[in-house]
């Protein structure tokens, strides 16, 4: 039956929670200021411990006198992040993505003693969970070069404690080129590194095309507007880029105008095989959960259930984290090997 036109009676529209899920685009929320949660709060009425922003902004951040250290705030939040979304949705595959050099606080803290701490809380948390977490490292558009290119070099470093991947993250910003980036990427790629960008949400929708050609992305964050541009569309179908799309977020940001664009958008990449995955981009600071964007998505006739269960096993088989076997790898996604091998030659 047509997506849109609805179900009949019984039929079952919500994904089945015995179905392993990958969260491929979650962002660490430990830069968010005290104040912007507190405002957040009271806007959303939320009920908060105490009635006292000084005292609510104590309790939240790192305090000598409680012998509270700042690595122990980034492991603690990751380890949480990823336990609570194997408890509540069965999250199996969970990637972070933050940026170590936001939490330096300008220098104050050594960026391995973050990047460990991160470390450190992923480890915990395999330990209690039958997961498989990793982080991916955002460069900022912000940022000049010389930074992103050291967040770059400390992904490559921690390769093998748990870093997967690179992403270009922030709005837009004059001084930003993304063929400066090419060689970069590029180096990451070579040490195995997953590549995934920011592009189609609130910038330009021709910027998707130029992520797509200049970086070679195997997935593109959000990545809505790619669905007004025939021309990206057809170049990332072509090149097996999966777009991790966060349904919530987007309306929050007004990206989407509504859940029926989101069902013009997805249609349009259903017609031109774009494959899709579904993301939160923040659990805890969005209220919101895989399953409950599969449930919206399937309530609305928006998904079919064999289409959340085709979101789901693309986000287990496109994930950066090495869980998916070497068959899975290989047919779903090619276009990555084959850059990398044309690159080595």
């Amino acid at each position: 039956m047509a997506v849109g036109l609805g179900y009949p009676r019984g039929m079952a529209r919500q994904l089945s929670r015995k179905v392993p899920l990958a969260e491929l685009h979650c962002h660490l929320g430990g830069a968010v200021t005290p104040a912007i949660m507190w405002g957040i709060a009271h806007a959303q009425g939320i009920k908060l411990p105490t009635k006292d922003y000084w005292e609510f902004r104590d309790m939240i951040t790192v305090s000598d006198k409680r012998n509270r250290s700042f690595d122990g705030y980034v492991e603690r939040a990751v380890y949480e992040v990823v336990g609570g979304a194997y408890r509540k949705n069965n999250v199996t595959t969970m990637e972070l993505r933050f940026n170590p050099m936001k939490r330096n606080r300008g220098g104050e803290q050594d960026l391995d003693h973050i990047i460990a701490a991160a470390s450190r809380g992923m480890d915990r948390a395999t330990l209690e969970y039958p997961v498989k977490p990793g982080l991916i490292f955002c460069l900022d558009r912000a940022f000049p070069y010389e930074l992103n290119e050291i967040i770059v070099e400390k992904a490559i470093g921690w390769r093998d404690r748990g870093v997967v991947g690179v992403d270009i993250a922030g709005p837009e910003s004059a001084t930003f080129r993304v063929a400066d980036y090419k060689r970069l990427f590029r180096r990451a790629r070579q040490f195995g590194l997953g590549i995934t960008v920011h592009t189609g949400e609130s910038g330009s929708i021709d910027e998707v095309a130029r992520v797509v050609e200049l970086l070679e992305p195997d997935r593109i964050g959000h990545g809505v507007k790619a669905a007004y541009d025939p021309r990206a569309m057809a170049m990332i179908r072509d090149r097996g880029i999966v777009l991790e799309i966060c349904p919530t977020s987007n309306l929050n940001t007004r990206v989407v105008s509504g859940w029926e664009e989101f069902r013009w958008i997805f249609d349009t990449f259903r017609r031109n095989e774009v494959r899709f995955t579904i993301n939160t981009d923040g659990p805890e600071m969005l209220k919101t959960y895989i399953r409950d964007e599969m449930a919206t998505l399937g309530r609305l006739g928006i998904l079919s259930v064999e289409d959340q269960e085709q979101a789901a096993a693309t986000s287990l088989a496109a994930s950066f984290v090495p869980n998916v076997s070497d068959v899975e790898a290989s047919r779903l996604r090619p276009e990555r090997r084959q850059v990398v091998e044309r690159e080595e030659a």
